[in-house]
């Protein structure tokens, strides 16, 4: 009687796993979205304005940090009319935001190679360094545990500042 053959061996998938990195990316550019839209009220309450001139400013500035050093500006200024301990807060979430744009940068702003040998896949920065006399093209990353782990790390500091936003929203009673 004769037998199946075994199945041949299976090659390992480069991108085994990169699912995850995906999945995570994702989320992070959601979270990411969600809470910087939540600068709108932050913008309202700074520059007196309502919500919907709030979002003709924030729309007008097309990118993170354009809406950051606005609302950093907003707090700054002579005249600002949320109390001190406000401006602390914003000052400090504005601070958090801009600190975390580097990681989300890393990832937006790449392109994913995979290892034909099966080795990890690797995020490569489509920036061009300018050096005295050459240049650096891609600097690479490896995705492993680790930058997953700084992912998620991330994701937490993100839900934090979401709720501190709401939170200051809420306290200072700025437009909703």
């Amino acid at each position: 009687m004769a037998t199946d053959p075994a199945p041949p061996p299976k090659v390992p998938d480069p991108r085994a796993g990169f699912d995850a990195f995906l999945l995570r990316i994702g989320t992070l550019n959601y979270t990411w979205t969600n809470t910087e839209s939540l600068l709108i009220h932050l913008i309202a309450g700074l520059a007196r304005v309502d919500k919907d001139t709030a979002v003709i400013l924030y729309l007008t500035l097309n990118t993170t940090r354009a809406r950051l050093d606005l609302v950093e500006r907003l707090v700054k200024r002579d005249a600002c009319p949320a109390p001190e301990a406000a401006q602390s807060r914003i000052l400090a979430v504005a601070g958090r935001l801009k600190g975390l744009s580097a990681l989300r940068n890393r990832f937006n702003h790449c392109i994913y190679a995979f290892d034909a040998d099966g080795g990890p896949p690797r995020a490569i920065q489509m920036r061009i360094a300018d050096r005295r006399e050459s240049i650096r093209v891609g600097a690479a990353s490896t995705l492993d545990g680790t930058t997953l782990e700084e992912i998620d790390n991330a994701l937490r500091e993100l839900q934090t500042l979401n709720n501190e936003i709401w939170s200051i929203v809420a306290d200072y009673g700025f437009p909703f």
